[in-house]
């Protein structure tokens, strides 16, 4: 982290006391006062949107009557658009310099409309539209959200900030479902009550964004300026009386900044033509066509763990919890190991828990060993990947950079659902795990060897790069 220099050095090499009137240096922060907002802004959020999660599917199927098989193929449509209208929050984020925040609070605002119109979709075309606006508004919302991260935290600590905006955003989804239930338990109308309280929550949210993160959000003074070791030293530069003068007319007026141009949309497709985050984005899509979705995985761990049925609603929130306890952790380790690594590393976490599943342990010590593993997994991958992202991507296109990357994640994954469930139905689900199982250790060597040379190193961007 680049922090200017008090101290002056003379032609000798000796070093002279810093004028009086120099104001001190302030370190800056770790974790900015920006990325503690937008964690607070996904906390209160994923409290709204866990709530409406947590009684969907007992509404869709119970409420309204649709059958298990429909209510799974209207949730996968819907995340698969909200995968692709990731790359255009990405882009649109990008275009005009500073539309991060607008853009994030666009999508904010779509999700927070749609909570109030859920008991009104009594069908299942309705019931579509209004899932499908909030997916939409959640599509929106991460890319650009994840930029202005980006561009608030120095490079080298990116690891550390994304892991403390998870965590906070994981807080809220250990607190949604308990808020859900209790809402429940305390009301005769339910669901609607849920919706209704859902709403005030995210329009909380809303509302903490729009008063506590700023609206423009620059890279770091670290990530724009050269590195001392290539400034001349002021030793080596000659002093005003020997430098050799200058007629009038030889001296030349500064040349004023060009204006940058906003990102066109073949500049966001471009993107891909850099070779590390091309790598990054084959590689995320390749382990994301073999992670099994969590909804899968809970209801194999019950079957294969003899859980009682009772308890199964609580599997979500042993996941989190393992999530929320190694997020900020792991997010420091990649800032000091190697992003990549940690990044792989989950992938193989992953597959132990899978095995475990496999395996003749059975019984609740079985299921709480998965449950920290899966957690694990997400905290040594889902923020480790946004901060990888971000190192090999100018700062004037966070935006696009990260939903290339999550986009990619995101529809490789909805495929994985899809052909994980088809293959359930043909086989069985032990088979199907085994078979994914393996899919997954050879996808995670490929990785490795496409991964190999990416680099990561949080290094200083250019100011040539940010001007272009």
């Amino acid at each position: 982290m680049y922090l200017a220099d008090s101290r002056s050095t003379d032609a000798r090499g000796t070093q002279a006391a810093a004028a009086p009137d120099t104001p001190p240096v302030r370190r800056r922060a770790v974790v900015p006062s920006t990325v503690l907002a937008l964690g607070a802004v996904s906390l209160i959020t994923d409290v709204s949107s866990e709530m409406v999660t947590a009684v969907l599917p007992l509404y869709v199927v119970a409420g309204l009557g649709l059958s298990p098989l429909g209510f799974g193929l209207l949730d996968g449509i819907n995340n698969g658009v909200g995968a692709l209208v990731r790359l255009a929050g990405g882009h649109l984020a990008d275009r005009g310099g500073h539309r991060h925040k607008l853009v994030a609070g666009l999508g904010y605002g779509l999700s927070a409309l749609c909570k109030p119109l859920l008991p009104l979709a009594h069908t299942l075309p309705v019931l579509s539209a209004v899932l499908a606006v909030d997916r939409t508004g959640k599509g929106l919302r991460t890319a650009p959200r994840d930029a202005m991260i980006s561009l608030a935290t120095p490079p080298a600590h990116r690891g550390r900030a994304f892991g403390v905006h998870r965590a906070m955003d994981t807080t809220g989804a250990l607190l949604g479902p308990l808020a859900a239930f209790a809402v429940l338990r305390a009301t005769v109308d339910g669901y609607d009550a849920v919706f209704t309280v859902s709403a005030c929550v995210a329009a909380l949210g809303v509302l903490v964004l729009v008063l506590f993160v700023p609206r423009h959000i620059d890279a770091p003074a670290d990530a724009v300026r050269p590195p001392d070791a290539v400034r001349p030293p002021d030793a080596v530069r000659p002093p005003d009386d020997v430098r050799p003068s200058q007629p009038p007319d030889a001296v030349r007026p500064p040349r004023p900044p060009e204006p940058s141009r906003s990102p066109a949309l073949r500049d966001t497709l471009g993107l891909l033509r850099r070779p590390d985050l091309r790598r990054l984005t084959v590689c995320a899509a390749l382990l994301g066509l073999t992670t099994v979705s969590d909804s899968f995985l809970y209801l194999l761990l019950q079957r294969e763990g003899d859980l009682p049925a009772h308890l199964f609603p609580l599997l979500p929130l042993g996941t989190a919890a393992s999530f929320l306890l190694l997020a900020v952790p792991l997010g420091a380790l990649a800032d000091r190991v190697s992003r990549r690594r940690l990044f792989l590393a989950g992938h193989g976490v992953l597959l132990l828990g899978y095995g475990l599943v496999l395996s003749p342990w059975h019984g609740v010590p079985a299921v709480l060993a998965v449950l920290v593993l899966h957690g694990t997994f997400y905290a040594a991958t889902d923020g480790v990947l946004a901060a990888a992202t971000a190192s090999v991507v100018p700062d004037r296109h966070q935006g696009a950079g990260q939903a290339l990357v999550g986009t990619g994640q995101a529809l490789a994954r909805f495929v994985c659902s899809l052909g994980f469930g088809a293959a359930w139905s043909l086989w069985d689900g032990r088979t199907a795990l085994t078979v994914t199982a393996a899919a997954l250790a050879v996808s995670t060597a490929v990785a490795a060897f496409v991964l190999r040379t990416v680099d990561e190193t949080p290094g200083t961007t250019t100011t040539e790069e940010v001007r272009a």
